[in-house]
């Protein structure tokens, strides 16, 4: 409990000045950037890394958006009760309604998953064509789709846009945002809702660690430049596009850590 504790406080004090929020956009951009540049160089070594079916990559890559929404739907749930009922001073019902209005973030967060994969897949669609494979020499058949296109056993050349690289800088940006909240709580050491918090507060700090590690994968062993540059800034723009603008609204899920009463304000949501 006590190292669990100290991680906890660590992570708090490296995400309070909001200075990673900040900066990992460039991080993400400049990783696209560099990390083309060594790949069309031919100067990445082999690793296990670059295998599709590598761990990392079947068992959480692969489920990105799941992690991402399990383990933010109890955070977001606890926090924004606690801030509501400390902070508010809401009563129940109050902070029940605005527990509710925050766990929009994360329907607002499947739709731009879901819209923007399947624009990929159309995209892809919409600009290859099949080779079948050891027919080399035969002119590309017509076919409707990539899945048409494998049942014959054939390889399908489109332009891919990077679903690595935008739904792995969507996540890891929407995490930080929402565990900004943290800077306006302050639970009781000995409280359960605190170790709670702060397993929580790991496993999402931990998970961002492992979605820009396999960003960093995708941009040396996968995908042209173009497909992975475009990917990232599809999802910086879906983050920005709510983050830092929708949720400024009233009509929308809000902001994890919105304007405080001057009365109980402690912090402030530092950007």
């Amino acid at each position: 409990m006590e190292r669990l504790e100290r991680s906890g406080r660590w992570l708090r004090a490296a995400l309070a000045r909001g200075r990673v929020r900040r900066r990992l956009p460039v991080l993400l951009l400049a990783m696209a950037v560099l990390g083309s540049a060594l790949k069309d160089s031919d100067l990445v070594p082999d690793t296990p890394l670059q295998n599709k079916r590598n761990p990392l990559n079947v068992y959480f890559v692969k489920l990105a958006w799941a992690w991402t929404l399990w383990l933010l739907l109890p955070f977001i749930t606890l926090t924004t009760y606690e801030l509501a009922r400390s902070k508010f001073l809401y009563g129940r019902t109050k902070s029940a309604l605005l527990v509710l209005r925050r766990l929009g973030a994360l329907l607002v967060g499947t739709a731009v998953w879901y819209l923007c994969t399947a624009l990929f897949l159309y995209v892809e669609n919409l600009t290859g064509e099949c080779s079948l494979q050891g027919k080399a020499s035969q002119p590309p058949r017509l076919y409707a789709s990539k899945h048409e296109c494998h049942q014959d056993s054939g390889v399908w050349n489109g332009f891919d846009i990077s679903g690595h690289c935008f739904l792995l800088s969507y996540c890891a940006m929407m995490i930080l945002e929402e565990v900004a909240v943290l800077e306006a709580l302050s639970i009781e050491h000995s409280s359960k809702l605190r170790v709670v918090i702060n397993v929580l507060l790991v496993s999402l700090c931990f998970l961002t660690g492992i979605w820009v590690f396999m960003f960093l994968c995708t941009a040396l062993y996968f995908h042209d430049f173009s497909q992975k540059l475009l990917g990232v800034l599809i999802g910086l723009s879906a983050w920005y596009g709510t983050y830092r603008f929708w949720y400024l609204k009233p009509f929308s899920p809000g902001l994890p850590l919105p304007n405080i009463p001057s009365s109980s304000k402690k912090y402030s949501y530092s950007r």
